[in-house]
């Protein structure tokens, strides 16, 4: 049976619904505070809990024995020590992962026992050269060390997981949705209303839901292409994530998700990212429709602002990033994911 909860429900996870009185918007630490430490490490989670982080973003992908691991992707060699480890060579391939054709070192490849001895790297050195001094302090994380550490916290934090690649996932044995539904169960988290799933693919979603696991559902929406599960059953007659944003495409989803998350532009388009002048009525149609909007990424360098927002020349320096995330809160979106969760929360201060 669906479980569909309204808005105001939806978003008791830390903060009202931006519909209700008082309300304000998610902060969601994305990847942790991964401005600051190297993403998805222990170290970028625990600061995101001290800096007052209202949820934590993982990313999901698989080991060979059925592990969920936490990775933005399942190739690793970005951001992980795997490259320089003489032991793994021979792992090193090639996979088409989604259409696109990859060559490195795969989660699947490996078994957690072997994962577990990597060290993580900085994934954007040049963009944060600060984490990428810290290279080689950490490891990497599994699932159920980032829910251990989640209960463990000094105040109540929610978790929005992403999971990565289902259809490829699945493809090959390692059906993401059945690993997540074991461990939640094992862990307790089955039904509990800190969770948050959130997919580029619907299918994924839908088969999450299907296993018991009653979290909050959230649609991921680029600001281009098409969803990797539809291209892998429909090929050239797959829709593109634009057709999800017209009022029927709203409509629909709000049938069978709880809300959507979208890459900015599709808020704050190129041409006019400085005020709210020329911003698009997306969140406003969205919660027409029923549905709770999420918005992705806030960052603060200048290597991610519109080049009227960029303070000197250098792509690591932080520019105007107080405006950006300011126009951004201001169209009412319900959470964003930022990677300086400190700096969000600056801002929604002050706005609030």
């Amino acid at each position: 049976m669906s479980l569909r909860l309204p808005p105001v429900q939806l978003l008791s996870l830390c903060v009202p619904y931006r519909g209700s009185v008082n309300s304000l918007p998610l902060v969601i630490a994305h990847r942790g505070a991964s401005g600051y430490r190297p993403e998805h490490t222990r170290a970028a989670y625990e600061l995101a809990i001290e800096q007052g982080a209202d949820a934590l973003e993982p990313d999901l992908v698989a080991s060979r024995d059925g592990v969920l691991v936490i990775r933005h992707e399942n190739e690793i060699s970005g951001t992980t020590d795997v490259a320089s480890r003489p032991e793994f060579a021979d792992r090193r391939t090639t996979r088409t992962i989604d259409g696109s054709s990859l060559t490195g070192w795969f989660t699947e490849d490996f078994t957690w026992a072997e994962l577990a001895t990597l060290k993580a790297r900085e994934r954007l050195p040049k963009v944060r050269p600060h984490n990428d001094e810290a290279a080689g302090e950490q490891g990497i994380l599994r699932l159920s060390d980032l829910l251990e550490l989640v209960d463990g916290a000094p105040r109540r934090v929610g978790l929005v997981v992403e999971v990565k690649h289902a259809a490829y996932f699945a493809s090959i044995g390692l059906p993401l949705d059945v690993l997540l539904a074991s461990e939640l169960s094992a862990a307790g988290w089955t039904d509990d209303d800190r969770l948050t799933v959130e997919s580029f693919e619907k299918s994924a979603l839908l088969a999450v839901r299907a296993r018991g696991v009653t979290a909050t559902l959230v649609y991921l929406i680029d600001a281009k292409g098409a969803p990797a599960d539809e291209v892998a059953a429909k090929g050239r007659k797959a829709s593109p994530y634009s057709a999800y944003l017209t009022r029927g495409g709203l409509a629909d989803l709000a049938a069978e998700v709880d809300g959507i998350s979208v890459h900015k532009r599709l808020i704050l388009p190129k041409g006019a990212p400085t005020s709210a002048e020329g911003v698009t009525d997306l969140v406003a149609r969205a919660h027409d429709a029923g549905l709770t909007v999420f918005c992705w990424t806030l960052r603060a360098e200048n290597k991610f602002l519109a080049k009227p927002l960029r303070l000197g020349d250098a792509a690591d320096e932080f520019g105007d990033w107080r405006r950006e995330f300011g126009v951004i809160y201001n169209t009412g979106v319900d959470g964003v994911f930022a990677d300086q969760p400190d700096l969000a929360i600056e801002v929604r201060a002050a706005l609030g």
